[in-house]
C-alpha cells in the first residue's frame, strides 16, 4: 500500500493559485466529519456563528465547518476567499501554522483568533472579520485588468 502526501507547489515567481484537491473518498469523508463538527460547536465557535450566520456581517455569507481543499475550516467565506479559524487551547500551532500556509498558497486569506479572545473580544473580532472581507484583493487565477465590463 502506498500512501499519497499531499503537496502544493508554487513556481518561482508564480502569482496564479493553483487548487488543492482532495480525492473523492478523502471528500466525502471530511464532508461527513464536518456535519459531525456542526452538531457540537465550541463556546467560541457558538458565538462567533452567531454574528456570521445569516448574511448578518454586511450581507457577506459565511459557512461554518467548510471543507476547504483538504482539509476542514471553521468558517469560510467563498466569494472574498476569506477563512477564519480559531485556535483552540491545547491545539498543536505547528499543524494550525501549516494549514494557514497551505490555504495562503492558493490565494485564500486567513485569519486566526483564539478562542479566548472570541469569547472575550467579540466584538473586536467581528470587526477585524468585517475590514478584511471589505479589503479588497486579486483573486487567485484571475488576469490583472480583466474583469467583467459593462
Amino acid at each position: 500500500m502506498t500512501r499519497k502526501t499531499l503537496s502544493v507547489r508554487l513556481d518561482d515567481g508564480a502569482e496564479a493559485a493553483r487548487p488543492v484537491r482532495a480525492s473523492a473518498e478523502r471528500l466525502a469523508r471530511l464532508k461527513e466529519h464536518a456535519k459531525v463538527l456542526r452538531r457540537e460547536p465550541t463556546e467560541a465557535e457558538a458565538l462567533l456563528w452567531g454574528k456570521l450566520e445569516g448574511a448578518r456581517l454586511g450581507g457577506i455569507k459565511f459557512s461554518r465547518k467548510a471543507v476547504v481543499g483538504t482539509g476542514i475550516v471553521d468558517f469560510a467565506c467563498p466569494s472574498r476567499w476569506l477563512v477564519v479559524s480559531l485556535t483552540q487551547p491545547g491545539s498543536n500551532p505547528e499543524i494550525d501554522a501549516l494549514q494557514d500556509r497551505k490555504l495562503a498558497e492558493t490565494g485564500i486569506r486567513v485569519l486566526r483568533f483564539t478562542a479566548d479572545e472570541v469569547t472575550g473580544e467579540l466584538d473586536r473580532v467581528v470587526k477585524e472579520i468585517a475590514a478584511t472581507a471589505n479589503t479588497p484583493f486579486e483573486r487567485p487565477g484571475r488576469p490583472q485588468g480583466r474583469g467583467r465590463q459593462g
